[in-house]
């Protein structure tokens, strides 16, 4: 083989987790003509390499990136040089997933976590402290709509820690439209953002699209007093949330608990989803997957009990999810409610 031939494919960004956001983020960039690589499971890459990548939103947008415009590997391929990496993995894979890319990337190659949960960063940078790993987070949903169709449901910017090495990219992101800002206080943004995703299980149990079960009174219910305990946390350990829904984080549960009619009306920005939304967690689900409710709700358990106290509903919500496999059946409203302790 020619020497050429043996050389890795010129890169700019690699994928780590071909999954639903990150097929939504590096497709979008890959569409504008960013060279991508993704880097996942074979049962998702044989669908890519069959139909590409579509992408829609809420908005109307639609783009699509044809199969022989995609390179797929199952592995990160050793000699690769990227100049950013989006890592994009399950938080339960994050360990895993940093230990490959430590062996196969160089010293300092800049890697941004845009996964749900808060430490995940700091995962990825104790297995691989070669690596300049920054912490990032995702506001939008993004499901599978159909095999390679992506769509994202609900509006949003990313975020990630400011950072020289994130400067460039910038504008790139903005043409391809997924924009980012950047921030000096991630955590704050983070915990902002694990806020509104403790509806994730509450959306996964009801077997509903997101939008539909925000409409329940009851399903509100139940996410208002998972909020109420992780707030009660975040103020024992003096950590202010962001502010990352149209009204501050501290006022949510009390809209959250509105009747429907007013909370229609108080929430509208809220309630922008299309009926194609639905949780990641959803889909988990449905495909037998492992959750990532320890990441969500386990954190708020855990921020509780370093402050000596505990955050019950938030157990019993984990609980749920780690004997879905065992018994898969959706919850009505009244049976969540029951099952949390909330009747």
């Amino acid at each position: 083989m020619a020497e050429h031939e043996s050389e890795p494919a010129p890169v700019d960004v690699l994928v780590m987790g071909a999954g639903t956001l990150g097929c939504f983020i590096g497709g979008s960039l890959a569409a504008e003509g960013v060279r991508v690589v993704f880097v996942g499971r074979p049962r998702v890459l044989r669908v890519l390499a069959r139909r590409g990548i579509t992408l829609s939103d809420l908005d109307g947008m639609e783009r699509h990136v044809p199969p022989d415009a995609l390179h797929l590997e199952e592995r990160v391929p050793q000699g690769i040089r990227p100049s950013l990496v989006l890592l994009t993995v399950k938080s339960n894979a994050t360990a895993e997933a940093a230990a490959e890319l430590a062996e196969a990337l160089p010293a300092g190659t800049p890697v941004l976590s845009l996964q749900n949960g808060i430490s995940n960063a700091a995962v990825a940078s104790k297995v691989a402290p070669t690596l300049y790993v920054l912490p990032g987070m995702v506001p939008y949903n993004v499901a599978e709509i159909e095999p390679g169709n992506f769509h994202r449901g609900t509006p949003g910017r990313l975020a990630a820690r400011r950072s020289r090495a994130l400067r460039p990219w910038l504008a790139v992101f903005e043409r391809a439209g997924v924009p980012v800002d950047t921030y000096d206080d991630m955590l704050s943004v983070q915990w902002g953002k694990l806020l509104l995703n403790l509806n994730n299980p509450i959306n996964a149990l009801s077997g509903l699209p997101l939008r539909e079960q925000l409409l329940d009174r009851g399903y509100r219910r139940c996410l208002a007093a998972l909020m109420d305990e992780a707030l009660d946390a975040l103020s024992w350990a003096n950590i202010a949330p962001a502010q990352l829904a149209a009204v501050p984080a501290r006022r949510l549960p009390f809209i959250l608990r509105l009747p429907t009619p007013l909370f229609r009306l108080v929430a509208a920005r809220l309630l922008r989803i299309d009926d194609k939304a639905r949780s990641s967690m959803a889909d988990d689900l449905a495909l037998g997957r492992r959750t990532e409710i320890d990441a969500l709700c386990g954190e708020v358990v855990r921020l509780a009990k370093s402050n000596g106290a505990r955050a019950p509903i938030n157990e019993k919500m984990v609980a749920l999810l780690e004997a879905w496999p065992e018994r898969p059946e959706h919850l009505s409203a009244e049976r969540l409610q029951s099952a949390l302790g909330l009747q």
